[in-house]
């Protein structure tokens, strides 16, 4: 089998020298808060490319007309940066189209009449506020230490598709059972609420290079995987109801294996599959976990929060080596790593168990569906 496991070989750490950073500014909008931010990624060691070369860019929004920036791979991150006369009445309501128009991974918000902070809207839907003083250099260093996560994180959403899955598992197992069962348990708990309806924003063409980039199926709400053996486990795919999992090689996929010279993914697959689906943005995290704790048989993430537990302190994106490494780190330190319960800064929780009747039963009465966001 073509897999390395992670805890033998990981891709080389990214420094701020090898990631460049580009500003694209298609109608010329760009005001204080872009000059400062590139000022930042300057005096931290970053090297100025040409937008299709960056790692990071930095993208000056027009607000009455947004343009989607398409990357030419998806190791580049866009932090889509606007800036309004008035404070909108729902931040995060009016404020996440811009990053969705943009095909941004991160946007940052100013509003002229309040010059003394910065909104912070994630991809997972999350909005914070980084404090602006007087002292430029120091305050955008600061506004910087958010966007630093994106420039050095490396991205793991390539799938290996093999259709070599055995025929007696084309209908699954009885592990594929216990998945369906839990994903209606989920909806139980109130924790499936509506995908960010995405379509409304971006045209056909858009949502294919959204797909492609980033490996959704449009912004949805958490994950669900439970161990087949030692080297593979069943997840739910990406973009998927988890309320109502159908098919393998539809609904629920089995990953058995992690490339990490093509930071790839192995799925396998029914032979002659029409449509192959993808694996969840977080199945790396899941895959992490698996290999470096034999006492986890499945794993459960939520876009919720029980507080008091330990979490991430790096808001680092779904899907990067960095963001499994530090959830991964997290379980190892938790008195049973085989029943943990960890947080993912400024975005959810992620719950192992033996099974997942064990996890279920340690979240019911315990989440709250509002996960707290914090600079």
């Amino acid at each position: 089998m073509d897999d390395i496991r992670l805890q033998q070989q990981r891709p080389a750490t990214v420094t701020p020298e090898q990631a460049p950073y580009a500003v694209w500014d298609p109608a010329s909008v760009a005001g204080e808060a872009v000059s400062a931010l590139r000022e930042a990624l300057v005096r931290a060691g970053h090297p100025q490319a040409a937008p299709g070369d960056a790692r990071l860019v930095l993208y000056a929004i027009d607000p009455d007309r947004t343009r989607p920036f398409h990357r030419g791979s998806a190791s580049t991150f866009v932090v889509a940066v606007v800036e309004l006369d008035e404070r909108p009445k729902q931040m995060l309501e009016e404020g996440y189209p811009y990053l969705v128009r943009a095909l941004a991974n991160l946007c940052v918000l100013l509003v002229r009449s309040e010059p003394g902070v910065a909104h912070v809207i994630t991809l997972e839907r999350g909005h914070y506020e980084v404090p602006l003083g007087r002292d430029r250099a120091r305050d955008y260093a600061r506004l910087y230490e958010h966007l630093r996560p994106l420039a050095l994180s490396r991205l793991v959403i390539e799938n290996h598709h093999v259709g070599d899955l055995p025929p007696e598992l084309w209908d699954g197992d009885a592990t594929t059972d216990a998945l369906r069962r839990a994903g209606a348990r989920l909806e139980g708990l109130g924790l499936l609420p509506a995908p960010f309806p995405i379509e409304r924003y971006l045209s056909p063409r858009e949502l294919r290079h959204v797909r492609l980039l980033y490996g959704i199926g449009g912004l949805s709400y958490g994950n669900m995987s439970a161990r087949r053996d030692a080297d593979s486990f069943w997840m739910t795919a990406s973009g998927v109801n988890k309320a109502s999992l159908e098919g393998v090689g539809r609904d629920l996929v089995l990953i058995n294996g992690f490339d990490a010279d093509r930071a790839a993914l192995r799925l396998s697959e029914p032979p002659g599959l029409e449509r192959a689906p993808r694996a969840s943005v977080d199945a790396i995290e899941h895959w992490m976990i698996y290999q470096r704790h034999p006492a986890v048989g499945a794993i459960v993430h939520v876009h919720a929060w029980i507080d008091g537990v330990a979490a991430t302190s790096i808001n680092y994106p779904c899907g990067t080596i960095e963001l499994a490494s530090a959830v991964a780190d997290l379980v190892a330190e938790t008195a049973q790593y085989g029943r943990a319960i960890v947080g993912q800064k400024n975005h959810g929780l992620t719950v192992t168990g033996p099974d997942l009747d064990d996890i279920f039963e340690r979240l019911e009465g315990r989440v709250v569906p509002q996960v707290p966001m914090a600079a």
